[in-house]
């Protein structure tokens, strides 16, 4: 029986975005599976959170981000447009956003129908690598449904449909988010143990080692 974990993720983050690739790849190579639960980003959760940042948090956050794609090989750009629609003048985050909810409710429905990790994969690729200008416009994200398995209309039409009964399973996921021990994204739960931040793979990896984690039989020589 493969082991599970709960991974903890946000459309918003770049740092969410680098870790899927890896997590792929492990349920590709051992029996292990990933529960995705997407959530809200803390720009909309808590946007306070940003108000109390010193300065130098956002530079740091701008070097990290392009030098850790760099190193891990991934094409990267912040988004156009931002996920989170951001106002300039007043610093704030208005609480009508016309993208992230419906991202993260699609990301949920993908996850319900198996397709999770792979929604995940390139709709984040899609938003982060630069690869396209305005994500958001024509038929960039239904082509991003198809490629992870799903059927786009399918996708639109339910999420539109059953935001309410969405919105519920989120914020149960940001509740268990917390009491998993942490809120920030990506994050890993497993057998009680926190996993915060996409540089904590190894960690994960060895943990679920530790416990038993197996070779998938495709996967051995």
């Amino acid at each position: 029986m493969d082991l599970t974990f709960d991974l903890f993720w946000s459309f918003r983050s770049p740092y969410s975005y680098m870790i899927v690739p890896r997590l792929m790849a492990l349920e590709a190579e051992f029996e292990v599976a990933v529960g995705v639960r997407p959530v809200y980003p803390l720009a909309v959760r808590t946007p306070e959170f940003f108000e109390t940042r010193d300065p130098l948090w956002f530079r740091y956050f701008a070097v990290d981000t392009n030098r850790e794609a760099a190193f891990l090989g991934l094409p990267y750009r912040w988004p156009r447009p931002d996920p989170v629609v951001f106002d300039p003048e007043t610093r704030t985050y208005p609480k009508d956003q016309p993208y992230i909810h419906d991202l993260t409710h699609r990301g949920v429905l993908a996850a319900e129908l198996g397709a999770g990790l792979a929604y995940l994969r390139e709709v984040s690729h899609l938003i982060w690598s630069g690869e396209v200008d305005a994500w958001n416009e024509g038929d960039h994200l239904d082509a991003a449904a198809a490629r992870a398995g799903l059927d786009p209309r399918h996708l639109r039409e339910r999420a539109a449909a059953e935001g309410d009964r969405l919105a519920a399973v989120v914020e149960a996921s940001q509740v268990a988010q917390r009491e998993a021990g942490h809120w920030g994204v990506p994050m890993m739960a497993f057998d009680g143990e926190p996993f915060f931040g996409q540089d904590r793979f190894d960690q994960l990896r060895w943990r679920l080692l530790q416990k038993g984690m197996r070779p998938r039989a495709s996967a051995s020589p």
